[in-house]
């Protein structure tokens, strides 16, 4: 696999292969195509459709308990997100992730959380809203997130401060 690095790649601009699945055991990109069909059947008022949206809600229901993972059908997910490990994470319905953000296992995201573009989450961080996390930002693993972060910013340590 290619090493892709900020100053190549536009990362504003999804990557939607990195959700495409895999196989058919992928459980993180099989519970982002639930939502992401969800999603865009939501406001439908056909029935045949509605009856499409009941069988996503149940896909996700399944994918979420193989996975671990509490991710509101709700939430506004940016294109390109990748959840290599998805048991444990656990991210609220009025968060607001951007496009190409990678988030590790055991990840909470309470409250208000803004991510920005290419935002890298390591195992264990605790983001606890309203906080806002800039474009290209990276969160250690186990930190604790309380404050907005700044673009292309390390943040390490409880509570979480620049490095």
């Amino acid at each position: 696999m290619a090493m892709i690095n900020k100053t190549s790649t536009d990362w504003d601009t999804p990557i939607w292969e990195r959700e495409k699945p895999r196989g058919f055991w992928d459980p993180s990109r099989k519970l982002l195509k639930s939502i992401r069909q969800y999603q865009a059947l939501k406001n439908s008022k056909s029935p045949l459709l509605m009856i499409r949206r009941k069988v996503c809600v149940i896909r996700h229901k399944f994918w979420s308990a193989i996975s671990g993972a509490d991710i509101d059908l709700s939430c506004q997910i940016g294109g390109g997100l990748l959840l290599p490990h998805p048991n444990g994470i656990v991210i609220h319905p009025d968060a607001v992730i951007g496009p190409n953000c990678l988030i590790f296992q055991q990840v909470t995201l309470a409250g208000i959380v803004v991510l920005g573009t290419h935002v890298d989450i390591g195992a264990g961080a605790k983001i606890i809203g309203p906080v806002k996390i800039s474009s290209h930002a990276r969160v250690g693993a186990n930190a604790v997130v309380t404050k907005d972060i700044e673009e292309g910013v390390t943040v390490v340590g409880i509570p979480a401060r620049p490095i």
